[in-house]
């Protein structure tokens, strides 16, 4: 009994030492290779942006219509932003511009990923924004999932013109503690992602878009996100939609962007 017992402890805290080293592999799934935005039938310029911190991103950017605005997108924790052509290309259609950087340590982009690293790249992101003249109240932030973070992190901070989050979450530390329920996740993530710390400074209209059925961010975390945001707000579901529910409401999300833009 009492070997079953220190086996059972030799092995948890094997888990825990393992979870600690290597949670950031468990957290960020860079892509590999770097594909160029015309072989997914998208017409984007490609730049290289640089960070405050002497990182180059990677970036995207199709520009507006007169008068339309540009939406800076911030994407999962999985893949980069060619899987994301999609998206772009229904943005571009509305004649809304797309900025879309790579984070760092995604392919095409330098350094390794982390939550202060991947905030350093959104404040990036917003300079080069304005360094292609778009005014602050011009620049709609779109964050998916992980990207949220990147998102709300960045309204805290700067002047935006709108916040559209699609499977947004409270915090990494939230989810995690969720699914890793059997460890101590509060005291060993480096890379907590508080959302629910940050929102209550953004001041531009959010919309928060999320399915019922979502397995991997539960939609409750993007309720508790949004019970915390500010007037003006707007909260959709999509009944039984997954992770990364958006595309179902793209079309409804474009015209709320149009509507809520002061």
């Amino acid at each position: 009994m009492l070997i079953a017992i220190a086996s059972a402890a030799v092995l948890y805290i094997f888990l825990l030492a393992t979870l600690y080293v290597a949670q950031r592999k468990l957290l960020y799934f860079p892509n590999a290779v770097d594909v160029a935005p015309a072989s997914l039938g998208l017409d984007a310029q490609v730049l290289r942006v640089p960070t405050d911190d002497g990182e180059r991103l990677l970036a995207w950017y199709v520009a507006p219509a007169p008068g339309k605005p540009v939406v800076l997108y911030f994407h999962g924790n999985g893949g980069g932003i060619d899987l994301r052509a999609d998206r772009f290309r229904r943005i571009a259609a509305s004649g809304d511009g797309v900025l879309a950087v790579e984070y760092r340590g995604y392919a095409g982009s330098t350094g390794s990923p982390s939550e202060a690293g991947l905030i350093a790249d959104g404040e990036a992101a917003y300079r080069q924004a304005l360094a292609f003249g778009i005014p602050p109240d011009r620049i709609v932030l779109m964050g998916e999932s992980l990207g949220s973070r990147v998102a709300v992190a960045l309204a805290a901070r700067q002047k935006v013109g709108a916040i559209v989050l699609d499977s947004p979450y409270s915090s990494i530390a939230d989810v995690a503690s969720a699914f890793y329920w059997m460890f101590p996740v509060r005291a060993l993530i480096r890379d907590a992602f508080e959302s629910d710390r940050r929102i209550g400074r953004a001041v531009a209209p959010v919309l928060m878009v999320h399915g019922t059925d979502d397995k991997i961010i539960p939609i409750r975390f993007a309720e508790k996100l949004f019970a915390l945001a500010n007037a003006p707000k707007d909260f959709w579901p999509v009944e039984g939609g997954g992770h990364l529910a958006m595309d179902e409401r793209m079309p409804e999300a474009l015209e709320w962007i149009e509507r809520n833009l002061r």
